[in-house]
Order: structure tokens, then C-alpha cells, then sequence
């Protein structure tokens, strides 16, 4: 039997579902694996933390160095999110020789290349399973299961607190503030939720993502962001009225060699298989142009189903006899821009709100047409004075829209232009 010495940096949400699962499967990952998981350190503040999950306090402390100057501790596991101290702690533990677990995704996407580095020069191995969609096998799926293909696509619902929020404006009529307090009240959202909503933490997971389908380094600036605030109960009965169901998605392609990956709402067909995941869960689907479509669905947060995902590497690391990096070159340096699209193509839902006069819907579709925008739907409720109007248009540029609606809203009775949403259809 293998004895594997552990130290956990952090005993929060998923360090503690973390702790509890190596304690409570102890003896059937030793039975099952071969390896006897013994947590040798534990850095964290809060003993009265420790204490209430059982952790020996005389192994807890604050010191990093009696981790790295521990010769029985072969592997780190990271809790502490954000970058520091988490990045200086991690790129000593891997240059001392120490396999790293870890699920910060803000950390990976923004030093991957350090980290990996260091682990280079410590002939240590660096795992981020937990780091995308919590307990989901995302990661080892790309790594793992997919070398015989070349990924096409990506579309991931890869944020459970976006998901549950627009679940129940779907569900429930909620407004977008009401949906948000619930999800606060409920543990799902932080007290200050941008970091979910505006669809940072899904740019951070996209990039990692892409990076690995597609071989090749996609970094955050790259990523073309835009979160839900903005998204109506109104506009999503509209999408209900037109056979599509808004979600907040991760999405990446690869088009004629060129990269397109962006976090944005967007309507889907009512009969994809994303639109079914409800709540706080997520999903993604890839495709291959070997394998075809793939979905993988699961809880994407919470203590024990990323605690899974870490034991799960912590185990890999474990038994590995030589680690693997990156399948691409990870120096930090990335494609010019010319690797990736700019203005990339897709349908478009559009609502405005215009004055009840004729003529006005000729004078809108004009100056669509003036931009090669054709459209396939319009939709105009009855109204007094002002009407909602509501477009849905033919695939078309981004920088044709918004050229198009820079002229519109300045057209004499248009009276706002109330939300724009991008609609993907496979």
C-alpha cells in the first residue's frame, strides 16, 4: 500500500467537503486504488473550523514552509481561491518537488504558464480538475478521452449561480433583482455576485477550456464577456413565445482554424440539450469531429461534489509515475491575433421600444437591410402610443448589428433600444 501524505491549504466550503471525503472513503479509495491518503498539514486560521470537521489541531497551523520542508507530504491541495497567497504558495510547492491539486480557476487562467513552469522544474505534477464545472469530469474528458479528435465546439452552462437565477425568472416570471436576492438568501450568489453575474468566473473556466480543446493557449483577454444583468423577465417570455430558452453559456469554436470563444446570455432551441438544465446545475457540450456531440451534466459547485473532483486528481497525482503538461506550448505567449475571431457571426433577438406610427417598421427593416440583415421573425404587441417591437434576424456579423442599431436608435420614433441577446442554434 502506497502511503500518500497530503497538506490542505484552506479548510472553507470545498476544503472541508474535501477533508471529509478523504476521511469518510479512506479505506475504499486505499482498497480500490492502492493508495492510503493520510492529511499531514492543514494551513488555516479558523481552528474552531478545524476542530468542528474532526481535524487534529496539532497538524494545523499557518506556516507554508513547514508544508515545503515536509519530505512525507508529496501532494498540495489549494482551497484559498484568488491569486495571492495561493500562486506563491503553490509555485514553491510544485518547485519543491510537490504535486499540486487545485480548483482556482482565476488562478489558472491568469498564471497557468508560472505554475506550470515550476512544476516543470520540480518534476511535479499540476491538476485542476475541480478548477471547471465542479464535480464534473470535464477536464480529464478533453485530456483523456478525446486525443482521437479534433474539438469542433464547446457550449458549456458552466456558472450553477447564473443558471439558478435565470431558471427561476424562466420558471417563476421572477425579475432578474427578485431571482438574485433568492439565489443570495440561498447560498448559491455571493453578497457582492459580479464575479457570477457579469461572467467573470465563466470567462475564467471558458479560457481553460478552450486552451486544452483546442490545443493551444487562449487567454482571458481574448475571451469576449457580457453577463445577465441586463436580461428582463420580459425578454425571456419572448424567447418562451419563440420556441427558446436563455441561458448564460461559456461558448468556444474553432472555425476555419480560427478561435472564436466568448461568455454571453443566449437563446437556445427549447429541444437542445442544454436547455434543460435547471437550477444550479451545470452541463457542457462538446463536439468532436470523431466522436460527435458529448454532454456531461452535474452540480458545478458545493463542498462535496468539487471535493470529488479534487480527491479524484489528488488520486491521479498519486498514482502517476510520470506527470503529463499542457498539449500545447505554455510559456505565457499565445496566438496573434489573427488566431482568433473578432467579429464573429450568430442570430440575434432584439427588442426595442418605438412609437405607434406607421411607417416605423419599414423604416427599421430598411436600415437592417442597409447592413445585409435579413430578418426571420418580428413580433409587435399591442400598445397605446409606444409598442415593444422584437426582431429575430438571420445569422449575421456583430459589427453588422451593431452598426445597424447605431442607426436606429437615432431614427425619429424609436424610443430606446431595450436588449439585444444572441441566439445559437446546434
Amino acid at each position: 500500500m502506497k502511503k500518500v501524505g497530503l497538506a490542505l491549504l484552506g479548510l472553507g466550503t470545498v476544503g472541508g467537503g474535501t477533508y471529509r471525503i478523504i476521511k469518510n472513503n479512506h479505506d475504499m479509495i486505499a482498497k480500490s486504488e492502492g493508495v492510503d491518503l493520510q492529511v499531514l498539514c492543514v494551513l488555516e486560521k479558523n481552528e474552531a473550523r478545524a476542530k468542528e470537521l474532526g481535524v487534529d489541531l496539532s497538524i494545523v497551523g499557518t506556516d507554508i514552509d513547514k508544508v515545503i520542508n515536509n519530505p512525507e507530504i508529496s501532494i498540495v491541495a489549494e482551497f484559498f481561491g484568488g491569486i495571492e497567497p495561493a500562486r506563491t504558495f503553490l509555485i514553491k510547492s510544485l518547485l519543491a518537488g510537490k504535486s499540486v491539486v487545485t480548483a482556482n480557476k482565476e488562478l489558472i487562467a491568469k498564471h497557468w504558464h508560472e505554475l506550470e513552469e515550476a512544476a516543470k522544474k520540480g518534476k511535479a505534477g499540476l491538476y485542476f480538475e475541480a478548477s471547471c464545472v465542479g464535480g464534473v469530469p470535464i477536464i480529464r474528458t478533453l485530456t483523456e478521452s478525446m486525443q482521437a479528435n479534433n474539438i469542433l465546439s464547446i457550449k458549456g452552462i458552466i456558472n450553477g449561480t447564473t443558471n439558478y437565477i435565470l431558471t427561476k425568472m424562466a420558471e417563476s416570471g421572477q425579475s432578474y433583482e427578485s431571482a438574485l436576492k433568492e439565489a443570495q438568501d440561498l447560498g448559491y450568489a455571493e453578497a457582492d455576485p459580479s464575479a457570477d453575474v457579469d461572467g467573470y468566473d465563466a470567462s475564467y473556466k471558458i479560457s481553460i477550456l478552450s486552451s486544452l480543446a483546442f490545443r493551444t493557449k487562449v487567454p482571458l483577454e481574448k475571451v469576449y464577456r457580457e453577463g445577465i444583468s441586463k436580461v428582463t423577465a420580459e425578454d425571456i417570455a419572448y424567447g418562451k413565445e419563440f420556441g427558446l430558452t436563455l441561458k448564460l453559456l461559456g461558448i468556444a469554436k474553432m472555425t476555419d482554424g480560427k478561435i472564436d470563444v466568448r461568455v454571453h446570455p443566449v437563446f437556445i432551441p427549447d429541444l437542445h440539450p442544454l436547455a434543460s438544465v435547471r437550477g444550479s446545475f451545470n452541463a457542457v457540450h462538446l463536439v468532436g469531429d470523431a466522436v460527435g456531440d458529448i454532454m456531461l451534466y452535474g452540480r458545478g459547485a458545493g463542498d462535496l461534489p468539487t471535493g470529488s473532483a479534487i480527491v479524484s486528481d489528488i488520486v491521479f497525482a498519486a498514482t502517476k509515475k510520470k506527470h503529463k503538461y499542457s498539449p500545447f506550448v505554455n510559456s505565457g505567449k499565445h496566438l496573434t491575433d489573427q488566431g482568433f475571431i473578432k467579429d464573429f457571426k450568430s442570430e440575434y433577438y432584439i427588442r426595442m421600444t418605438v412609437n405607434d406610427k406607421s411607417g416605423m417598421l419599414a423604416k427599421i427593416t430598411s436600415a437592417f437591410g442597409k447592413q445585409n440583415i435579413s430578418i426571420t421573425t418580428v413580433t409587435q404587441k399591442a400598445g397605446t402610443d409606444i409598442v415593444p417591437l422584437v426582431f429575430i434576424t438571420h445569422e449575421t456579423y456583430e459589427s453588422s448589428i451593431k452598426k445597424a442599431l447605431a442607426g436606429i436608435v437615432k431614427s425619429d420614433g424609436v424610443v430606446s433600444i431595450d436588449n439585444v441577446i444572441r441566439v445559437e442554434r446546434d
